[in-house]
């Protein structure tokens, strides 16, 4: 009889010297994401119209809500567009100074971690 023959008698559920071990699977970890609030930063040149349209298209807003994001960013100087995973707010900030430049608008949008 060779060794791989001794082998193949041997279960899969013994280790070395015929002990049962233990295969419970580790449960994963699981961490929430960093979430990342996406802010427009007020100026004296953006048009509120602009902003509102921006709302709409990049944030998906009504024009009630779009509208009233903007009074918030023209009267306390920024306002929030929405909570996102980092790679999402970072998209949304970058589409937003693409559209903002392309209209040759001053328009700043950040992002901040909550």
């Amino acid at each position: 009889m060779s060794d791989s023959d001794t082998d193949d008698q041997m279960p899969d559920d013994q280790g070395q010297g015929g002990l049962d071990l233990a295969t419970k699977e580790a449960e994963p970890k699981l961490k929430k994401p960093p979430l990342y609030r996406v802010v427009l930063i007020n100026d004296d040149y953006t048009t509120m119209e602009f902003v509102v349209e921006v709302l709409e298209s990049v944030f998906g807003m009504d024009r009630s809500k779009a509208t009233r994001i903007m009074l918030e960013v023209h009267t306390k100087g920024k306002g929030v567009c929405g909570v996102y995973t980092y790679e999402i707010a970072e998209t949304k900030v970058a589409q937003v100074t693409t559209i903002a430049q392309q209209q040759q608008h001053p328009l700043m949008c950040t992002m901040e971690e909550t």
